[in-house]
């Protein structure tokens, strides 16, 4: 499949994008019961989003690495993903862009947004990336208490899945469907996504 270098693909509704982080129990436990983040979870930290679910079990280790032994499915409203977006800048300046005008903006964006090359279930790199979306001040405030409509925990499915890559098993149909998001052509100039396979932003 040609896949643009930079595309946002995520499991969506009409209403809805899932995106995924991973925590020790003692953050996972009450978020699930509560249906929202509580203490011990800290808003005043920033905290990273992923729709990607493979780049999160690489990140995660299949929920083997410490502090991410619980890996938590969140829906978001696709109004707040997108207000996010909106109002994000680059964790690194683009080729060629002004230094200094990019840490000013990063300075008063409450929003930053990286770009990694995406994994396939064996955690090895692709020639495509995926996006992290780093929430922190007030996005971190609306994503807990305005955006989050469901908390799902999927460790047991997780691990199921683990264990079957260390079975030798194809793993495709366990994994969630990931499609290509709609953005706006504004919103995905500033997201950074590109449009074709194999090209890099300027």
């Amino acid at each position: 499949m040609d896949v643009p270098y930079r595309q946002i693909r995520a499991a969506f509704t009409d209403d809805a994008i899932t995106v995924y982080q991973a925590y020790d129990p003692a953050i996972a436990t009450p978020a699930v019961a509560a249906q929202r983040f509580v203490a011990p979870f800290k808003r005043e930290r920033m905290t990273w989003i992923k729709p990607s679910f493979l780049w999160m079990m690489y990140r995660c280790g299949y929920a083997t690495k410490a502090g991410q032994t619980r890996v938590l499915a969140i829906d978001i409203t696709r109004e707040g993903f997108e207000w996010a977006l909106e109002r994000s800048c680059p964790s690194h300046p683009g080729d060629g862009e002004d230094h200094e005008a990019w840490k000013e903006r990063l300075r008063e964006s409450p929003v930053r947004i990286q770009w990694d090359p995406e994994r396939d279930p064996h955690h090895n790199p692709l020639p495509h990336r995926s996006i992290q979306v780093g929430l922190s001040g007030e996005a971190v405030a609306r994503y807990l208490d305005q955006w989050i409509v469901s908390i799902t925990d999927l460790t047991d499915r997780v691990r199921d899945i683990r264990q079957a890559l260390r079975d030798g098993r194809d793993v495709t149909d366990m994994l969630p469907v990931e499609r290509p998001y709609p953005l706006r052509p504004e919103l995905a100039r500033i997201a950074g996504e590109t449009a074709r396979s194999g090209a890099k932003p300027a």
